[in-house]
Parts: C-alpha cells; structure tokens; sequence
C-alpha cells in the first residue's frame, strides 16, 4: 500500500483579525475542537446534565471523533467551578509504569536513544483519561453513566462523515502507522485512503465505550479491554501491565489560585506546569501598565516575552509530580516572588536567555481543550492529550483506541530537550508511578459571579502563553471574546531563544521596535499552523458566550 505524505500535514490558517461573533446562549455552552463532540455535550445538557454531564460527553465524543488528541489511551487534567463558586481540579494524567526507569530511554553510552521515548510502546505511560472522566462524573454528574456515554457510542457504532480535516490528517499520519496493522485498518476503508464524506464507523471502538458504559472504570482498567492493551505491550516490548492498569487512580488536588488586577485566576497544579506559569507571568505583568502599552505594541510583547523566559526557566528545575517532589508552588505563584523574579527587567533591553537561570528557591503537539458552562455557573475546563499527533500511532488490536507518547514528557535525561524544546531536571525525573510534567493549562477566571471564562489551548509548550494572551487581552485590553482568542500570537519560552510570532503578530515597526531592545539576538520566525486553540466559554452580563478559536476546526455550542 503507497501512502503520500502531505506537505503541509495539520496546517490551518490562523486568524489574523476578529473572528465571526460568539455563539450565545443562557442555559448551556460547549465549546470543542470538534462539531460532533459539541454536540454530544450540549445533547446531554438539554436532557437534563449538568456542565460535568456535558463535559464528560464532550470527552469520550472527542475520543471517537478527533483521535488526534481526543482519546481513552491518554489522560489530561479538568479545573471545575461549581455553581456556589468553589473551584476544586482533578488530575488524570498519565503515570509511569512500574517497570520504568530514568535510564530506560539510554543507551549503554547514557545517550538519548532516537525517537525511543515517542515512536515505540515504551513511550506510553499509564492512561488516564477514563478513571478520570467517570470520577469527575461520580462525583458531579446528574445522569447515569449510560446516558452521559450514549452520544459517542452512537457516534462510533453508526459513523459520521468525514471532513477534509481529518482526511487530511489519516493521509499524513499513516506512514508512521505503517509497521501496526490495527492502526492501518482503523485509519483507512479496507485499505484505501479515505474521502471527505466517507462514513467512518468503529466499531471495536464502541464496544470499549459499551463496556465502560456498562461496567465503570473496570471495563477499561480490568477485563478483555485491559487484556488488549497488555497483549500489545508485550508484543511491542512495553511496560504496561495488569497491575499497572488496575491500581491507576486520578487525584482530586488543590486548584493553582492568583488574582490579577482584580480578577480571580484558578489552574492546575503540579503536574502540570499551567497553572504556576500562567500565575507568575500574571503576577509579574501586574507590576506594568499592559493596557497602556497597547496590544501588539513592542513594550507588551516584551514584556510578555520577558515574564515568559523567566517563568519558563523556573519551570525546568523546581515542577514536576508533587506526590514525588517537594515543589515549592507556594513561593512561585506568590506576588513577593513575581516582584523579585522580574526586578531586573529592563524595559528598553532584551535579557539574553543564557544570562537567565532558574532561580534558586530555598524551601525546587497534540493535546485539545474543551469548555463547558450550564446556567447555574457550573464551569469545566478541561485539556486532554496523547502528547504528539496520535499518540505513538499505535492503535490497541481489537479495542479501537490509540496509546499516548507521554513518556517524552519526562526528562529522559537532564538537559535535555523533549518533543517540544523544554528542558527538565531531577523535578521531572523518570520514576514508577510518577506522572510526567505537562503544558497543559485549563483555566478559570472569575470575577465574583458576574464574570466567569473557562479556556484552555492545545499546543505543547504555547499552550501557557496562548491561554496568557487571552486573559491579558480580555482584562487589559478590554477585548471581546472573539478578538481576545483569534488576534495574532507570540510565543516565547526561555529555551530556544527566539520569539516565535503567528503572521501579522509583530508588524514591520514593530520588529524594528524589538531589535532596537535587543531581539535581534534571537531568530524572530513565523509559524503557519497558528500558536494555540482556546476553546472558551464566557459568562458576563447575564449571557453565556461560546467561541471556537478560528486557528482550529471545531464548533461552539449553546442553548
């Protein structure tokens, strides 16, 4: 079978203006990468559901029609507020298999071996993302777990047409597939490439998702599905295991909070690095006058560049999993640190990156967000991923469903880099049972209950800064919803050095601007694929607002 590799595999023009207006609504919203998973939530919303119930649909239909990111072989992380305003998070991330090492991605040289920690069973760490769905359902939902799973496993059992999206996308992925005989028969009709408006059913897909409907979490983690993914392990040499899968369990853990410029931010903690980063980059931020610099002006980006190379050093060092290091959140999401961490920006000259270190403390691609409101306030961000496009490519025999990469985002080895440039130390250390440090930023900002904004992104190590733009263009530049998520975006990250800009980010007096500061140190690129995909969900003046980012397909929802 010949396959052809796109040459411009998973690109989509981002917007470079405002987008059309946001989808309204009063009673329900989901705002999803994909129409179909926008759908399902807001099905199980006007059955009765609640924002959980709607977001718990919205998860296991991206499962079935967005395998990119949307997956039951991953995991992801989910920030809740509920309707009296608490906000509580739940952590599904994938954890390390017992029989894992900090040396098992090293020859016997203790060199990096090739590809290894993405392209290969060892890659896969544990999945989460079913335990984690059905606690956040246990303990927040309204309708049985059958009605909250019926949509995706009608979806998988009688198909959907194919957009050109995704047909452009199984065409692209499937060389890397070529040597896993499952993933080739998922992703083509008996061999073929598929058409847009092909019927695309899978089956073996909805039996996995009957089963969890039937049996709970022990119909993925235990039985014929767990058998499945075993079998594959020890066919291709992974590490997970039955007991691996049986004892995983998700975390409830205590949300990231910060405040800035009046409004209450909530994130995610470690594991993932989302939540501290946004917070310090907002804390240091709130020393400068961002609205009056002016959006795209050279004294905001760098100022937003500067507060990024720095909160992204300290990411390298002092984050990893809280239940195996003593991460000292409390010092990097406080006001005090912020002020100390940014005293020495300058706000007419670049800091070179090699002159900027993690700071000592003395106590430490393809992912997709979703939101959801209902009309008592209730409010889920929530950002699920299989780390790169399609996880390993690896689809489990018989069970339908692809395995995560999340292994590479691990440090494999101090110093250096993963999939996407980031740098860790002993923080992110390999351990068994450990879950690796992720990007991954679902967000809520409130302002007592006049004001609520659940986002989120997909993107890697821009997933932090994508969500930072859009709360600073909200706040300080008093945006709309669709301005404040579909305006061009910058991107920096300590490591490497340059600036990375969505075209029209940085205009021509712009980039003269920056050079004069400095930046003509650092490659300043443009990136066509567009930085980020915040899928948001805004509640202000009595109205929920839906928007889907422009730089992605997908859909807002709302009754």
């Amino acid at each position: 079978m010949k396959f052809r590799l796109l040459f411009l595999l998973f690109v989509s023009l981002p917007a470079y203006g405002a987008s059309p207006e946001a989808t309204y609504g009063t009673r329900a919203m989901v705002s999803s990468r994909s129409v179909h998973a926008s759908e399902a939530g807001v099905a199980v919303m006007r059955a009765g559901g609640n924002a959980v119930d709607g977001a718990v649909a919205t998860a296991f239909a991206l499962a079935v029609a967005y395998p990119n990111a949307g997956n039951l072989g991953g995991g992801g992380f989910a920030v809740i507020r509920l309707p009296d305003g608490q906000v509580v998070t739940l952590d599904h991330r994938e954890t390390a298999p017992a029989a894992a090492n900090r040396n098992m991605f090293l020859d016997d040289e203790g060199n990096v071996i090739p590809g290894m920690s993405l392209a290969s069973h060892a890659a896969s760490g544990v999945p989460g993302s079913v335990a984690g769905l059905l606690a956040m359902h246990e303990r927040f939902g309204k309708l049985s777990r059958e009605a909250v799973l019926a949509p995706a496993i009608r979806l998988a059992r009688e198909g959907f047409e194919l957009d050109f999206d995704l047909v452009r996308q199984f065409e692209g992925v499937l060389p890397a597939m070529a040597d896993y005989p499952a993933s080739v028969a998922k992703f083509t009709k008996d061999g073929e490439l598929y058409r847009e408006g092909d019927l695309f059913r899978q089956p073996e897909l909805a039996a996995v998702l009957e089963r969890i409907a039937a049996e709970g979490r022990d119909g993925f983690y235990r039985g014929p599905v767990a058998d499945a993914i075993v079998a594959e392990m020890k066919r291709g040499g992974g590490l997970i295991t039955h007991e691996d899968l049986a004892a995983y369990e998700p975390v409830w853990r205590e949300p990231v909070h910060g405040t800035y410029r009046g409004y209450d931010i909530w994130g995610m903690g470690p594991p993932s690095s989302g939540g501290p980063l946004l917070v310090m980059m907002l804390n240091m931020l709130e020393t400068l006058d961002i609205g009056a610099l002016g959006y795209g002006s050279s004294d905001a980006i760098h100022a937003m560049v500067e507060s990024a190379r720095r909160a992204y050093a300290d990411r390298s060092r002092h984050l990893g999993d809280p239940d195996f290091y003593d991460v000292p959140l409390d010092t990097l999401v406080s006001k005090t640190y912020a002020q100390r961490r940014f005293a020495d920006f300058d706000p007419a000259q670049a800091t070179l990156s090699r002159d900027v270190e993690p700071a000592g403390i003395a106590e430490g691609q393809d992912t997709t967000h979703f939101s959801v409101m209902d009309g008592d306030g209730m409010t889920v961000a929530l950002t699920t991923t299989l780390n790169a496009v399609y996880g390993n490519k690896i689809v489990v025999p018989g069970a339908g469903f692809l395995l995560n990469n999340e292994m590479d985002d691990f440090s494999v080895k101090p110093g250096v880099a993963n999939l996407y440039d980031l740098i860790g130390e002993e923080a992110n250390a390999i351990e068994p049972g450990k879950r690796m440090l992720s990007s991954m930023s679902p967000t809520i900002v409130t302002r007592g209950d006049d004001f609520i904004l659940a986002t989120g992104s997909r993107g890697g190590s821009t997933i932090i800064t994508a969500v930072l733009q859009v709360i600073v263009n909200l706040i300080d530049h008093g945006m709309t919803i669709e301005d404040a998520a579909s305006l061009p975006r910058i991107h920096h990250q300590w490591q490497p050095d340059h600036i990375r800009a969505e075209p029209f980010a940085i205009s021509p007096d712009t980039m003269r601007a920056l050079k004069a500061m400095g930046h003509d140190a650092f490659l300043i690129s443009r990136v066509d694929r567009g930085i980020g995909d915040t899928n948001s969900v805004l509640y202000v003046d009595g109205m929920i607002r839906g928007f889907k980012d422009p730089r992605r397909e997908g859909k807002a929802i709302g009754f």
